[in-house]
């Protein structure tokens, strides 16, 4: 179902914003964005063609990091295959800060997985 995709980003949900740019900047040297985004601040680096995305927000183990594949749109189809296959979806199709949309779901051991499309892209194939 995902063979075409590419993972796009790796999304770190984090307990201190100020902090977590400030370890992935200055003690690894990444280029991180401060960014404001339709939730609230968060901010954005990128590695070899993935986006790293920070998000401050409470989170219990194994929800974090999520690894996002990217598709360029047909978000409702791919959420609609997922529940067919009994694929367990945490969070239904929902805006993105970037104005994109996304589906979470986890994997059998609960592993946090997305499906992302950009703003703009059809919902449906």
């Amino acid at each position: 179902m995902l063979k075409d995709c590419s993972v796009g980003a790796i999304v770190f949900f984090v307990a201190h914003l100020d902090r977590s740019i400030a370890f992935y900047r200055d003690t690894l040297g990444l280029p991180v964005a401060a960014l404001e985004g339709a939730d609230g601040p968060y901010a954005l680096a990128e590695v070899g063609g993935v986006a790293l995305v920070f998000i401050a927000r409470p989170v219990r183990i194994g929800e974090s990091p999520v690894i996002v594949f990217n598709v360029e749109g047909g978000i409702d189809d791919y959420a609609d295959a997922l529940a067919t296959r009994g694929v367990e979806i945490v969070v239904p199709v929902s805006e993105c800060p970037d104005g994109g949309l996304s589906v979470d779901f986890v994997d059998p051991d609960r592993n946090a997985l997305s499906i992302y499309q950009p703003k703009g892209a059809p919902r449906r194939q």
